[in-house]
């Protein structure tokens, strides 16, 4: 597969708004994708809060594994697993807000006044920022989508008790793993049109290959073969042929994405407890 670099220029100034938010901020809340929660950390953000407390929010718990509940416990206390989609989350993640906080407010409380705490939604494209913000909020408060990218501006959002940052989906500079940086492309958090899909396609599917290869047995009947035969398997279980009999490769391309994207596959964690270890949460 191809280098994988992608850090276009409205990072660059988003970075430089983040960096001028945080002394406004009392807490940082770090959404992670819960399918691949090392791949979707920038150490870059991290770094930018400095000391302030972080919360992690593995968001799209639905689509992930028992193998991201792991992951979870490898950070501590200061993370929780959520489906922001999920009304059921907001109890949860609130709960674990306030716990963040705790000691700050009942200190304010003791001097005789109530603070209002703030804190900034940061995390790399298409984690769900936006969504677990709505579901903060009970109401669609900001711009969401699925597509790497959507928000671009600096907007604080005020709810009962306290506020929140929502911040553009940012990348690292450089991706200096390209293991991250494919798992990334598969998860939807990197633009699709600067990507080759044959590429992703391909890689996504020896990698479930590895680990998950009764899901695709199951789906398209894959047994074993090359990366390019499995290919084969999928076009022929969706009937995805061209004229003449050859594989309409570009459909089955584009399946295998979807059907990994949308949970078609069943939950999937692809980061392992080696992934999280080199880094520092």
């Amino acid at each position: 597969m191809k280098h994988i670099q992608w850090f276009p220029g409205h990072m660059t100034k988003a970075m430089r708004m983040m960096e001028q938010s945080v002394p406004l901020a009392d807490g940082i809340i770090y959404v992670l994708d819960a399918r691949c929660p090392a791949s979707s950390f920038n150490p870059k953000l991290l770094k930018m809060s400095g000391s302030k407390p972080v919360l992690y929010v593995f968001n799209k718990g639905d689509l992930a594994d028992e193998r991201a509940d792991n992951l979870l416990r490898l950070i501590g206390e200061n993370a929780v697993k959520i489906n922001a989609v999920n009304s059921s989350s907001r109890r949860e993640i609130i709960s674990a807000i306030n716990a963040l906080v705790a000691d700050k407010r009942r200190k304010s409380l003791e001097k005789g006044y109530s603070k209002v705490f703030r804190f900034m939604v940061v995390g790399v494209p298409n984690t769900g920022k936006s969504t677990v913000i709505n579901l903060l909020a009970g109401a669609r408060r900001t711009v969401t989508g699925d597509k790497a990218g959507v928000t671009r501006g600096k907007q604080w959002i005020r709810l009962d008790g306290f506020e929140l940052l929502d911040t553009p989906g940012t990348m690292p500079p450089a991706f200096e793993n390209q293991t991250f940086a494919r798992r990334l492309a598969f998860v939807g958090s990197i633009n699709d049109d600067i990507l080759d899909l044959d590429d992703v396609a391909l890689e996504l599917l020896d990698e479930l290959y590895q680990k998950y290869p009764k899901r695709l047995q199951e789906r398209y009947g894959i047994t074993g073969g090359s990366k390019l035969e499995m290919l084969d398997c999928v076009c022929a279980r969706r009937g995805f042929v061209l004229r003449g009999g050859e594989y309409d490769y570009e459909r089955g391309e584009r399946a295998v994405i979807d059907d990994f994207r949308k949970g078609r596959l069943g939950r999937i964690t692809l980061d392992s407890s080696a992934d999280m270890s080199g880094l520092k949460f």
